[in-house]
């Protein structure tokens, strides 16, 4: 019987960029099975133009989200997946993973409804004092292990010829690239913070700001900051995939612990990571060769504070991201990087 695999995960855009190297990895070792992705509404647009997937399915969270997912299910189930794989912990991807009806059912132990699984395993998160984090990428691998090997693949997207072709306006002369915004307030470094670095580059560089449209506010108090008329907003006025290709031929990317830094990985782009409330041992850091972080110097008391951050800082000083030193975040631009 052929194989036909489903991938689950509705979580962030982050999550689900991650979650490709899943389909990557698959496509390796079964380049002749179905593979099928489920994500949350505003996600699919991340997997277009992906060659190894045939269908993207699409839970709309946000109007009927209970009727939504009973019909998603039932859809998924007259599909004879031979394998469906979660990615995520939650009851709602637990319960389109057993409605499947996939004799093979693979997630993660944490699930409420991992009982009803054929596999499930272990998910760590690491703490700020392991020595070896264990990367998100290694813990979705994991799944698919006893499919195919324990070494992780990398993920990836693919932006289309018209993305490209829509970002060449802007590629005319070499530039940075800077993603400022966080779903998360405690996870975004301070607006001040990116115009000093921006004040600190080279003024013959343009300095692309780049965000969705709701994020036009946030960037253009940066480039309001801003000493120099090369930084230019792009906010809202490129798609994802255009916004990864943008940044994959950048000199030099900045973001924060968020979706953005992520692109970069699938896109092999250089960038430093700046990690405010959270560490990079939860395992959403950097991956490839390409990558830097920037983070508070020694350790903090209160940081970490969470796993996701917070809307504002719970002890009101947000050291966690104003003390860590701009010469940090200006490290990658001297070819340096770790891994």
């Amino acid at each position: 019987m052929a194989h036909r695999f489903l991938l689950i995960q509705t979580a962030f855009l982050g999550d689900v960029v991650l979650a490709t190297a899943v389909a990557e990895k698959l496509h390796a070792f079964f380049p002749d099975a179905t593979i099928d992705f489920v994500v949350r509404k505003g996600a699919e647009n991340l997997l277009a133009n992906n060659p190894h997937l045939r269908t993207v399915w699409v839970w709309d969270k946000k109007k009927g989200k209970g009727f939504n997912l009973l019909k998603l299910a039932f859809s998924l189930r007259r599909e004879g997946y031979t394998h469906t794989i979660n990615m995520q912990r939650f009851f709602t991807s637990g319960l389109l993973t057993v409605l499947s009806g996939a004799p093979v059912r693979i997630g993660f132990d944490k699930n409420p409804l991992s009982a009803f699984y054929t596999l499930a395993l272990p998910h760590v998160i690491s703490g700020k004092d392991n020595p070896q984090p264990v990367h998100e990428l290694e813990r979705n691998q994991s799944l698919i292990a006893a499919l195919t090997d324990e070494t992780p693949a990398l993920p990836r997207v693919y932006p289309s010829a018209i993305e490209e072709a829509a970002i060449l306006p802007h590629k005319q002369a070499p530039y940075y690239c800077i993603s400022p915004a966080s779903v998360w307030a405690t996870k975004q470094y301070p607006t001040e913070g990116w115009s000093q670095l921006i004040n600190t580059l080279p003024d013959t560089v343009p300095v692309y700001l780049l965000g969705g449209p709701g994020d036009t506010d946030l960037c253009e108090s940066i480039r309001q900051q801003c000493t120099s008329d090369r930084v230019q907003n792009l906010s809202g006025t490129c798609s994802l995939l255009a916004s990864a290709a943008l940044m994959r031929d950048a000199l030099h990317n900045w973001t924060n612990d968020s979706a953005p830094l992520h692109l970069c990985t699938a896109t092999g782009a250089r960038v430093t990571a700046v990690f405010c409330s959270t560490i990079p041992q939860f395992g959403f850091g950097p991956a490839g060769l390409n990558g830097r972080i920037a983070q508070f110097p020694g350790d903090l008391y209160c940081r970490p504070c969470g796993l996701h951050g917070h809307k504002v800082c719970p002890e009101g000083h947000f050291r966690c991201a104003r003390e860590i030193p701009l010469s940090d975040l200006r490290g990658g631009l001297s070819g340096t990087f770790i891994s």
